[in-house]
């Protein structure tokens, strides 16, 4: 039978002294109050020293477990000021896109406001530009109607200069006074003349077909040839061309018409 300095002694090998102590006591309690024998609680004894084992190794377990979740709280402290980095740096981005997006808008307003004056702009030149035109049609009309006049002012005294010149010229002796009038030619269309009458040369008859320009140029020669006496000398036979001006757009004119057979007269020669 073991006895209670025994049962101590083996108790300190498992349980610290106050624990071992304690067991004792109790263990001794129930051995005097039952009088079991110390022996007989061996397998007790026996029994809590590996449950306190298993308990123990339970105890390292769990404080391994709080090990590592000390580590992985360490490491979520960590990542979560990484995180609250992360968010600073984003809201100092966002401040400077919504910065940048009030500029801008600003920017836009300002351009808007600008598109909308230049549209007013825009409107009152366009105002302007049809008052101008209008302005310039008004013009042309009243220049159009003093070129006419100028125009039928030449041919009438044409009409009562030339007979003389050209029988002083071209030995023409115009038969009825000259006048203004329309001729069709052979395809039935009636083309206006300015100057037009019938004459006698060397013992032919011959038309006169003439016209007027104020500013004589190339070009009113060569039209004139194209569109009067190139398709009249088919209808009319023998005619006899007549082109009166005040002036020549250049000096070569005068001399380019008598090149192609037209006779020209000056007003200052009436």
């Amino acid at each position: 039978m073991l006895t209670a300095d025994e049962i101590r002694q083996r108790l300190t090998g498992v349980f610290d002294e106050a624990q071992a102590a304690t067991l004792t006591e109790v263990l001794k309690g129930v051995y005097e109050a039952r009088g079991v024998d110390l022996s007989d609680l061996k397998d007790v004894v026996k029994e809590l020293a590996v449950a306190q084992q298993r308990t123990e190794e339970r105890l390292e377990r769990v404080e391994k477990v709080i090990e590592e979740l000390a580590v992985a709280q360490k490491r979520t402290e960590e990542r979560l000021e990484q995180l609250v980095a992360a968010q600073q740096r984003t809201e100092g981005r966002l401040d400077r896109i919504e910065k940048a997006i009030e500029e801008l808008i600003a920017a836009q307003k300002r351009t808007e406001k600008a598109i909308e004056e230049l549209a007013a702009a825009q409107k009152r030149t366009e105002k302007e530009l049809q008052a101008l035109v209008s302005a310039h049609t008004e013009t042309r009309r009243q220049l159009g109607g003093l070129t006419a006049t100028v125009g039928y002012t030449l041919e009438n005294e044409a009409y009562k200069a030339l007979p003389a010149l050209l029988k002083r010229d071209a030995g023409l002796t115009v038969h009825d006074r000259l006048k203004r009038t329309y001729v069709s030619d052979d395809e039935g269309e009636a083309l206006e003349v300015n100057i037009f009458g019938e004459a006698r040369v060397d013992g032919r008859e011959v038309v006169i077909v003439g016209e007027s320009k104020v500013l004589l140029s190339r070009n009113d020669v060569d039209r004139f040839l194209r569109r009067k006496l190139k398709p009249l000398s088919r209808v009319l036979g023998d005619v006899f061309p007549v082109l009166v001006t005040h002036m020549t757009s250049d000096p070569a004119v005068e001399a380019y018409a008598r090149e192609k057979g037209v006779a020209v007269y000056f007003s200052y020669d009436f």
